[in-house]
């Protein structure tokens, strides 16, 4: 399979200088798309700004603004036959960007923020044959029903819950959700063994799907 794996976070400018942006470590999305390649899989690997080194062998594109994404995974998306969403978008992003840097005033500055584009769902709106494993980082209160209204509100085919525990951690527990709304799957561990065994479960759950 050719398999597109997002990963890190999205920045959002106010200035040239500041941004608003989250503490994803990319490396859940990076541990997949080495675990994909070893599995003999073709790896698109479309990374926000991470401190990794990209897995040797994949497909890469580096991207910053949430905007940036959506055209990245837009233009790798017809010749793929699933994506694996793990990217920590930035939901908000300033509704006007300053050009250099702002300067202290001495009073408060009001910030106008607006949602950014939700590239899942775009994804999700063009699949077509091809299947959709999303992410969802969920607190505990109603963290599975929520999950699942992801799922199909952004057309997936299954969704992977993990826990706000997961950013910045070499280990994640996470459970796999089907649009059944049954949890099929869970695994917990350092990141490179949960993507190991969630590529195997994708594998063989998605393999009716190769092009």
């Amino acid at each position: 399979m050719r398999i597109l794996i997002t990963a890190g976070p999205t920045r959002e400018y106010l200035d040239d200088v500041r941004y608003l942006s989250n503490a994803s470590s990319g490396r859940m999305g990076y541990a997949l798309a080495e675990a994909a390649l070893a599995a003999g899989h073709e790896v698109v690997l479309i990374s926000g700004p991470v401190a990794l080194h990209p897995p040797a062998g994949a497909l890469v594109r580096l991207v910053e603004t949430t905007d940036q994404l959506l055209a990245a995974c837009d233009a790798a998306w017809p010749d793929c036959d699933g994506v694996i969403a793990t990217a920590a978008v930035c939901d908000y992003r300033p509704r006007e960007r300053f050009p250099g840097k702002l300067a202290k005033t001495g009073v408060s500055l009001e910030l106008e923020l607006v949602e950014t584009a939700d590239v899942l769902a775009e994804l999700g709106r063009k699949k077509g044959h091809r299947w959709i494993v999303g992410f969802a980082l969920e607190s505990e209160e109603f963290a599975h029903i929520n999950a699942i209204r992801k799922l199909k509100e952004k057309n997936c085919n299954a969704i992977v819950l993990n826990r706000p525990t997961a950013i910045g951690s070499a280990d994640n527990s996470v459970e796999v959700i089907e649009r059944s709304g049954e949890t099929v799957a869970r695994f917990s561990g350092p990141k490179t063994v949960v993507a190991a065994e969630l590529l195997q479960w994708i594998s063989q759950a998605f393999a009716s799907h190769e092009a």
